[in-house]
C-alpha cells in the first residue's frame, strides 16, 4: 500500500485535493468533527479538562472555540485528549484499506504529530496567500484568531514544502489539480 500523505498551509485546499485522488481519504478533521457529535467519551474527557467551556453533549463547536482562544494552552489539552482517539480510527481505516494500491492522509498535523512514516510520499499543496484568505473568509465560522492559534502548533509551511516529495499548485481550479495528480501518479505507480 503507497501512503501520500497531503500537506499544506491552512485553507490551501488539502482536503480537495485529497478527494481529488480518488483513492480513500483519512480525513482527521471530519473524524475529530464525529467525535465531538457521537463520542460521550471524549465529551467526559474535555469537559473534566476544560470545564469552564465544555458543558453539553453533542459538543459544540463554538465552545471548543472559545475553549482554545481564552487560553493559549487549551488547545494542547484539547489535541492531547482527541489525539489517541483520532490515531485509532486512523489505525482502523489502515486495516479496512490495507488491500488498497494507495490511501491517502489527509491529517493538518501529520508531521507535527509523528504520524508520518519514512516511505509515505509527502505532497505539499501550494496556494496564494489572497486566494486561501479569500476561501478561508467564506467559511461560515472563520475566526482570524482561531487560524493564528492553530498556525502556532503547526511546522511553518516553507519547512513542509521542504519535507515534500511533490507540489501541488493549487489556483483553486479543477483542471490544475487534476492535471497534478495525474502527472504524481503517473510517477509513483
Amino acid at each position: 500500500m503507497i501512503r501520500i500523505g497531503i500537506l499544506g498551509d491552512i485553507g490551501s485546499g488539502k482536503s480537495y485535493v485529497a478527494k481529488k485522488f480518488g483513492y480513500p481519504v483519512f480525513n482527521a478533521d471530519y473524524e475529530v468533527s464525529k467525535l465531538y457529535n457521537k463520542n460521550k467519551r471524549i465529551f467526559k474527557l474535555l469537559k473534566k479538562k476544560l470545564p469552564k467551556h465544555i458543558s453539553s453533549f453533542p459538543i459544540d463547536k463554538n465552545e471548543i472555540t472559545k475553549a482554545i482562544l481564552s487560553k493559549k494552552t487549551n488547545l494542547k489539552k484539547i489535541i492531547k485528549v482527541v489525539h489517541k482517539e483520532i490515531r485509532k480510527k486512523l489505525n482502523l481505516f489502515l486495516k479496512k484499506n490495507k488491500k488498497k494500491k494507495i490511501i491517502i492522509l489527509d491529517i493538518p498535523l501529520l508531521l507535527e504529530n509523528k504520524i508520518s512514516k519514512k516511505q509515505d510520499i509527502l505532497v505539499f499543496v501550494e496556494s496564494k496567500k489572497k486566494d486561501i484568505e479569500r476561501k478561508l473568509k467564506k467559511r461560515v465560522n472563520f475566526n482570524q484568531k482561531l487560524v493564528y492559534r492553530f498556525k502556532q502548533i503547526q511546522f511553518l509551511p516553507s519547512y513542509k514544502k521542504k519535507k515534500s516529495h511533490f507540489i501541488i499548485k493549487n489556483d483553486f481550479t479543477k483542471k490544475t489539480v487534476s492535471i497534478s495528480i495525474k502527472r504524481i501518479l503517473n510517477k509513483i505507480l
